[in-house]
C-alpha cells in the first residue's frame, strides 16, 4: 500500500500486504515468515512510516525505509568486521522468497532483509554516552539516569564520564519504560542481562569511535538481542543482534562540528520531527496520542535530508564482505571490548 496522502510520492511505502505467512506490524517495520516452518527465515521490510512519542505519524517519509536498511546493513558489516557478536542477517536476495510477484519485488528492493528467526529478549538495551532525552529529564530531578548516580553539575547534552547501560522494557504498544539493571535482571535473569550489558557497551564504544572519526557524534542508541532458533523452531543458546541497528530511528546522532553542551543539538535523527511535534503540543494542537498530526512537506523534506546526510558522512562499508562471527568469538570480543566500560 502506498502513502494515504496523494500529495506525497507514490513510491512511499506506508504499509505492506505480502502473500506470506505470519505478518506482524511494528511501528516502522512489517515482518513476515518466508514459509510456514517457525524456523523459516524472516522477511523484514522497512516501510516509510515514522513514529514519534510512540505514535505512528500518518505522513510517510518517502525513501526513509531504504535509507534505514542501507544504514543497518552498513553497520552490520562494520560490526562483523569487529567480531563483536553474530547477527540475524542472511542477505537481501529476494529470489530466495517464493510467492512474491514482480511488483512485490520492485517495492521491496532496497528496503528489506532476510533474517534468521530468533526468540527476542524483551528488553531494550540502551547505551548512553551523552546526557540527553529522558536521561536528561531524570538527571535534573534526581541526579541519576535509570537509577545510576551521575556526577553533579552536568549540563544538557554533556558527555558522560563513561558510557552507561540503561535498559528499558519493550512495549508492543505505548511507551517503553526505563528500568534499572537490577529490575532487568529480575525479568530475564542476571546472566543474560550481564551479557547484554557488556555487548551493548562494546557495540556502542566501537560504533561511537567510528562515527566520531567521520564527524558524527553517536550520543545514544538502543539494540535488541535474541536467541537464534534451531531447526526445530526452539531457541538455541546462540545470542545474536536482531532488528535494525544504529539507524537514526534508534539512535541520537549529532554533527560533531556543531556540538556544545548546555543546549539542544542539531541532529541527524528524528529529533527534528519531535521538535515540530513539541511545538504542536505547546500550542495545544496535539496531545501525544494517536492519531498523530499530518507532517508538513518542509518537515518531511528536512527529515529525509538529515537521514541522507548522516548516511553519507558515516561512509559505512558494503554489506556481505564478512560473515557474522561465531558465538565463541562474539563472547570473547565482547568481554575484551567491554571489560573496562562499566
Amino acid at each position: 500500500m502506498v502513502s494515504p496522502n496523494p500529495a506525497l510520492s507514490a513510491s512511499a511505502v506506508f504499509r505492506t500486504a505480502l502473500p506470506l505467512p505470519g505478518r506482524r506490524e511494528g511501528k516502522v517495520r512489517d515482518v513476515y515468515r518466508t514459509a510456514d516452518d517457525p524456523a523459516a527465515p524472516l522477511l523484514i521490510v522497512a516501510t516509510d512510516r515514522l513514529s514519534a512519542f510512540d505514535v505512528v505519524m500518518p505522513t510517510p517519509i518517502a525513501g526513509k525505509g531504504c535509507l534505514l536498511t542501507s544504514m543497518s546493513l552498513g553497520w552490520f558489516a562494520f560490526l562483523r568486521s569487529r567480531a563483536i557478536i553474530g547477527d540475524h542477517v542472511i542477505g537481501t536476495d529476494l529470489g530466495r522468497v517464493a510467492g512474491l510477484g514482480d511488483a512485490d519485488r520492485r517495492m521491496l528492493a532496497g528496503r528489506s532483509m532476510l533474517c534468521r528467526a530468533a526468540k527476542v529478549v524483551p528488553i531494550e538495551c540502551v547505551a548512553r554516552g551523552y546526557l540527553a532525552g529522558s536521561g536528561w529529564n531524570e538527571y535534573r530531578e534526581s541526579g541519576t539516569v535509570c537509577g545510576i548516580p551521575l556526577p553533579s553539575g552536568l549540563q544538557q547534552c554533556s558527555r558522560l564520564p563513561q558510557p552507561i547501560f540503561t535498559p528499558a522494557t519493550k512495549a508492543e504498544e505505548g511507551h517503553d519504560e526505563n528500568i534499572t539493571f537490577e529490575r532487568a535482571c529480575e525479568l530475564v535473569g542476571p546472566a543474560v542481562m550481564t551479557r547484554l550489558r557488556d555487548l551493548t557497551l562494546a557495540i556502542y564504544a566501537a560504533a561511537a569511535e567510528y562515527a566520531l572519526a567521520r564527524g558524527v557524534i553517536l550520543a545514544d542508541t538502543k539494540f535488541e538481542f535474541g536467541f537464534a532458533l534451531g531447526a526445530d523452531g526452539q531457541p538455541t543458546d546462540e545470542l545474536i543482534l536482531v532488528d535494525e541497528v544504529l539507524t537514526p530511528d534508534s539512535s541520537r546522532y549529532w554533527p560533531a562540528d556543531d556540538y556544545a553542551p548546555g543546549r539542544d543539538q542539531q541532529s541527524y535523527d528524528k529529533q527534528f520531527v519531535r521538535n515540530h511535534l513539541l511545538g504542536l503540543v505547546a500550542a495545544k494542537r496535539w496531545n501525544k496520542e494517536a492519531p498523530g498530526p499530518t507532517l508538513p512537506s518542509d518537515v518531511v523534506d528536512a527529515t529525509l535530508a538529515r537521514y541522507e546526510e548522516a548516511l553519507a558522512k558515516l561512509a559505512l562499508p558494503a554489506f556481505g564482505a564478512a560473515p557474522p562471527p561465531t558465538a565463541v568469538n562474539a563472547t570473547t570480543a565482547a568481554t575484551a571490548s567491554a571489560g573496562g566500560a562499566r
